[in-house]
């Protein structure tokens, strides 16, 4: 899934040692735009963690995987970003017709009139729609 947003807040850098070695997780919270705006918290780990693109403020796009878990009878949920992108996302993709070599043109218009309503003398003394 992918979400594009303006970084409101960075929430403090986690870092810890695993058995695997040294881990650091960043917390970050976005702010979809639209007419009713979302704010989501994202999680992004290890090299995802970014300080050249994770800048409060930057407009950014984040792909990422949802994913619950239960705990002793209760779920949480992770929003787990695994690439984030500055801006908004990539270049707008063109037509399918224009990649395979058509040319984009306008629709042929025709430049006849529609005929003109005609009302005979018996019509006009019925005004009666039914």
């Amino acid at each position: 899934m992918e979400i594009t947003g303006r970084i409101i807040q960075l929430l403090p850098l986690q870092t810890g040692q695993g058995k695997n070695g040294v881990w650091k997780k960043q917390d970050f919270v976005i702010e979809t735009d639209g007419q009713y705006p979302k704010k989501v918290c994202i999680s992004a780990w290890g090299d995802k963690v970014s300080e050249n693109v994770l800048v409060v403020g930057k407009e950014v796009t984040v792909s990422f995987d949802i994913e619950s878990r239960e705990f002793n009878g209760r779920w949480y949920t992770d929003v787990r970003a695994w690439k984030v992108e500055e801006g908004g996302g990539s270049a707008p993709v063109e037509p399918y017709y224009a990649a395979a070599g058509q040319q984009n043109s306008a629709p042929a218009t025709n430049k006849t009139t529609a005929p003109e309503f005609l009302i005979s003398a018996e019509d006009s003394k019925d005004d009666l729609p039914f």
